[in-house]
This record gives C-alpha cells, structure tokens and sequence, in this order.
C-alpha cells in the first residue's frame, strides 16, 4: 500500500512573496540607474581649438602691422584675410567633429569659438609678426604630424601658409 505524502507547503506565503518581489524590483531599479549617475569626466579640448585661436590672433595681429609699415598693406592685408580662413576652417571641422543631432542641434560640449581673441598691446613690427607667424607655422606642423586623415591634411595646409607668409610675403 503506497504511503501517501502530505503537501508541502512552502513557507513562502503570498504576503512575504509580494514583498521579495517589490525588493527585486527597487533592487534592480536602483542598480541600473546607479550608473547614469556617476560622474563622467569632460571630454578633452579638440586640439584644434589652439590652432583656430592662434589664427584669430594672426589675423588681428597682421592687421595692426599694418599701421607701422603702410607700404607692407596689401601683403597684411592678404596674410589677415588667410589666417581668417585659416581660423573659419578649422572651426568648420571643430564642429564637424562635435557632431549634429538628428533635429540639426549641436552637442552642448560644443566648444564656442573664441571671442576675447588676444591682440597686440601695441602694433606689432613685422619682424614680431614674423615670430608671431613662424610659432604658429611650426605649432600647426607639430600637430599635424600627430593627427591622421583630414585634420592632418589641414594642419599642413595651414603651416604651409604661415611658412610662405614668412618667407615670401613678409620676407
């Protein structure tokens, strides 16, 4: 004769179970939200950003030279208007580089171009733009030999410019 087996019965009842539920639930909650929380670090300047603001002070400087050598102002004048395109290009990318969002916004990281740009105390001479020029020729160079693809590419534009600045419209 089989010996029959009483029910077991749990000692979970339906209470202590909603309660195990509503735990898990706050539980898993909490742990997924805890990492929205925490702290992400800024994203580092683009390395453009050097680079746009030393052509902006170009600009500004070569325009000042040319109120103590006015027979050097077309030369100024086109070296002013270069680094001006100089600076709009490398905003363009600086941007491109931030990225757009789906509804044509930009990221809040965004990085505004500068707008206290410093310009000479006084007018500078030529052979102090030509220093001026020279600085930024090199510095375009030594970061373009450390980037790839596009950006590099406009680097050596722009220090191939400020090199024949120096050398053939200032020299």
């Amino acid at each position: 004769m089989p010996i029959p087996v009483p029910p077991v019965r749990s000692t979970l009842d339906r209470r202590a179970a909603l309660r195990l539920a509503g735990s898990a639930a706050v539980a898993a909650t909490a742990a997924g939200t805890a990492g929205c929380f925490r702290q992400q670090p800024p994203p580092a300047p683009d390395p453009l950003l050097a680079q746009e603001l030393s052509a902006r002070t170009d600009a500004l400087w070569a325009k000042a030279a040319a109120t103590l050598a006015p027979d050097h102002t077309a030369a100024l004048t086109l070296i002013a208007t270069q680094r001006g395109d100089h600076a709009d290009a490398l905003r363009t990318e600086i941007d491109r580089a931030a990225g757009v969002y789906g509804d044509g916004t930009r990221p809040s990281t965004r990085t505004p171009p500068p707008t206290d740009v410093p310009g000479p105390p006084t007018p500078p001479s030529l052979a102090a733009l030509r220093d001026q020029l020279t600085r930024s020729q090199r510095s375009a160079a030594d970061l373009a030999v450390s980037l790839s693809g596009f950006r590099s590419g406009l680097l050596a534009s722009v220090s191939a410019s400020c090199a024949t600045h120096v050398a053939v419209l200032l020299g």
